[in-house]
């Protein structure tokens, strides 16, 4: 029997905060930075740990909702033209979680300047939190950063343009705090450390909510969401995966804890694919070999990026390794038959079904005599695990119809938090 896997909240936030800084490689720590210099100006304001640990959340999923690399860039600028759209997707997003609905709030208003903080709340009904202030100003701090220069060097000019906002952009209060902290050379080397994440976890207790199986599930669905989302090509495609996977799992006799623990991975297993760019995700064409490699290392990204988490060793074995192959010519680390369990097999065999089943933007899914056809093959050559597939074949339509209904609903979902829109599926 499976060991049921207990996470802390926090470990699995920073695991999609650095995968969400895969979009771009400028953004390299930029969530993790921006948490930690949001925590610092509330500790110095003495706000009580539950505010600390909000803020620290927040700053790590503070971009959640910009999907696509556009919108990362723009978030970058330091008088980003539209940071709203991304605010309010985020805040959607992340209050489908219930624990981290304070937090969503906080994302919801983090590119409110201090002068448009009433017309905002008259506006929206509710006040804006202040914390969202202290984010705000956290994130255009980071965003001053320059990687590869003396941060030494760099403070008394970013410290005299934050001043230079003081009551327009920024609370004159929280303005005062930063250019006391900006006076210490602490702040600075942490903030631009190669692991601030570290840091803010020596200096705050983050390890104080701990995920049962199915609060796992539900934060991977989060997940999911920011992983598909991106595009209207992959919008239910994880969703497809998991349940088929969950499906196959009982046919071969896993137990209810186990099928949970392979919806999860489902929900998982692109992670990685945030490193890919939307144009390349959406490609109808023949792919260059610079494309086919990048898509080629995102399994490499999903599988590093949990691997810290020894509780999810099983679940990232399951969901990680969907492109190896038995014969040992699946990617990205060549794992043969015998290096791989029969969740991961499960879970490759899955992964091909929900691909050529599902419908995309530019064809149809496939029927179920070429999808028969297509996995009988690349069993046949050594692809995929004979067994597995044989399962599928027995209970091919009853699988299909879960896979359908539950890619329907995450169909409904996607359009229901992005209506279709050239900008958002641009970049």
């Amino acid at each position: 029997m499976i060991k049921e896997p207990r996470v802390q909240l926090f470990d699995l936030i920073e695991c999609l905060s650095k995968a969400m800084d895969l979009v771009c490689p400028a953004l390299v720590n930029h969530h993790e930075r921006v948490a930690y210099i949001a925590f610092c100006i509330g500790a110095e304001l003495g706000l009580p740990p539950e505010r600390l640990r909000e803020l620290v959340l927040a700053g790590a999923l503070h971009d959640s909702g910009a999907l696509s690399l556009r919108e990362r860039l723009d978030a970058l600028r330091f008088d980003a033209e539209d940071p709203f759209e991304h605010a309010e997707l985020g805040y959607l997003l992340l209050a489908g979680f219930e624990p981290l609905v304070p937090v969503a709030r906080l994302v919801r208003y983090h590119h409110v300047t201090w002068d448009s903080r009433t017309a905002v709340s008259e506006a929206a009904g509710e006040d804006v939190p202040f914390g969202s202030h202290i984010l705000f100003l956290a994130d255009r701090v980071a965003v001053l950063l320059r990687d590869g220069e003396d941060v030494l060097g760099q403070a008394r000019g970013i410290r005299e343009k934050i001043a230079e906002r003081s009551g327009s952009l920024f609370s004159p209060e929280l303005v005062d705090v930063f250019r006391f902290l900006a006076e210490k050379e602490y702040f600075w080397l942490d903030a631009t450390s190669t692991s601030p994440g570290a840091v803010l976890r020596s200096m705050v207790g983050m390890e104080t909510t701990e995920l049962s199986l199915h609060g796992l599930l539900d934060l991977s669905n989060l997940f999911r969401q920011i992983i598909d989302f991106r595009s209207r090509f992959t919008a239910t495609h994880s969703v497809g995966v998991a349940v088929s996977a969950e499906a196959l799992a009982l046919e071969a006799g896993f137990s209810d804890r186990e099928r949970l623990m392979m919806r999860v991975a489902g929900h998982l297993h692109d992670l990685g694919k945030l490193a890919v760019p939307v144009d390349v995700l959406e490609k109808p064409g023949r792919l260059t070999g610079w494309e086919r490699g990048i898509i080629r290392s995102h399994t490499f990204h999903t599988y590093r990026i949990l691997e810290p988490i020894h509780d999810l060793e099983t679940i990232n074995a399951w969901g990680a390794f969907h492109h190896e192959r038995i014969d040992g010519t699946g990617y990205p680390f060549h794992h043969r038959g015998e290096d791989l369990s029969l969740g991961s097999r499960i879970m490759a065999v899955a992964d091909v079904f929900t691909a050529v089943t599902e419908d995309r933007p530019y064809r149809v899914g496939m029927s179920k005599e070429k999808t028969l056809r297509v996995l009988q093959g690349m069993a046949a050559g050594g692809g995929l695990d004979r067994s597995v597939v044989r399962m599928l074949e027995h209970r091919y339509d009853d699988i299909n119809a879960v896979r359908i209904a539950a890619q329907k609903a995450a169909g409904d979902e996607y359009q229901r938090f992005l209506p279709a829109s050239p900008q958002r599926h641009a970049g």
